[in-house]
């Protein structure tokens, strides 16, 4: 895998963005016709497949919504023994050169069925999310609390239990579970060049657990690289009091250390 790092997993200028990324049934296309598209070779390569080991490849898209967007059968064939491998792969497609994306975004009662969050960090985040209205005056919104303007001993229980359970958290956000687990991030940027990068989301969940648990000057959290916010908007309506995680998945391109 090492060796692919700069040469195969980050690819830009040799195919340009009029190839048409509009959603992920490209992607699946594009695995589909491996034999004869170099971008679908690279991106084995990067999955760390001998092309010449490798008899078919049949890729689909996930129905359903599970954290893999396509699942990709690879059949090989290693001393005369034919393998069929299932990877699932998440497929981000961008335009801009940077910019946040929505990871997951669930109310508060999924996440604690998935969590079991304490009594306490559930009523902090129920104020934060507007489900409790603010228990104190003169807050910057009369609709829910910032976590900023919650007492020391409330922003300290908080940052203390998403850093006791921020491996947990990502997992659930990132990867998901089942059978329809993401197994590999195929991020796409499709400005007037392609760029491209591919890794394995055991990799992409260490990269973006770089950082502290910590508030920040606007009264949001950050885990790590990743926002977690209310998801706001929606003209008001109950929607907008669900918890968001988000990320900047163009940062993979400056991953080249994982």
């Amino acid at each position: 895998m090492a060796t692919y790092k700069k040469k195969i997993d980050l690819k830009k200028g040799s195919e340009t963005a009029k190839q048409g990324f509009k959603n992920e049934n490209d992607v699946v296309n594009i695995f589909n016709h491996w034999k004869t598209n170099k971008l679908s070779q690279d991106w084995l390569v990067a999955m760390n497949y001998d092309l010449n080991d490798i008899e078919y490849v049949k890729a689909e898209k996930i129905k359903g919504s599970f954290k893999a967007d396509i699942q990709v059968q690879v059949s090989i064939t290693i001393k005369l023994k034919s393998l069929v491998d299932c990877q699932n792969i998440q497929v981000k497609l961008v335009s801009n050169e940077k910019g946040f994306h929505q990871i997951d975004k669930r109310w508060l009662s999924k996440y604690n069925e998935l969590w079991d969050i304490p009594d306490d960090v559930y009523k902090i985040l129920q104020h934060y999310t507007g489900e409790l209205l603010p228990y104190k005056q003169y807050t910057k919104d009369s609709r829910r609390m910032f976590l900023n303007e919650m007492t020391a001993k409330e922003q300290k229980l908080l940052v203390d239990w998403v850093n006791k359970n921020k491996y947990l958290i990502v997992s659930d956000i990132l990867k998901g579970r089942g059978k329809f687990a993401a197994e590999w991030v195929l991020v796409i940027q499709k400005t007037y060049i392609l760029k491209w990068v591919l890794k394995p989301i055991n990799l992409v969940m260490n990269f973006y657990l770089q950082g502290d648990v910590e508030i920040t000057r606007r009264g949001n959290l950050h885990l790590g690289k990743i926002t977690i916010q209310r998801k706001g908007g929606d003209g008001g309506r109950e929607t907008s009091k669900m918890l968001q995680f988000k990320l900047d998945p163009t940062e993979l391109f400056n991953s080249s250390n994982l």
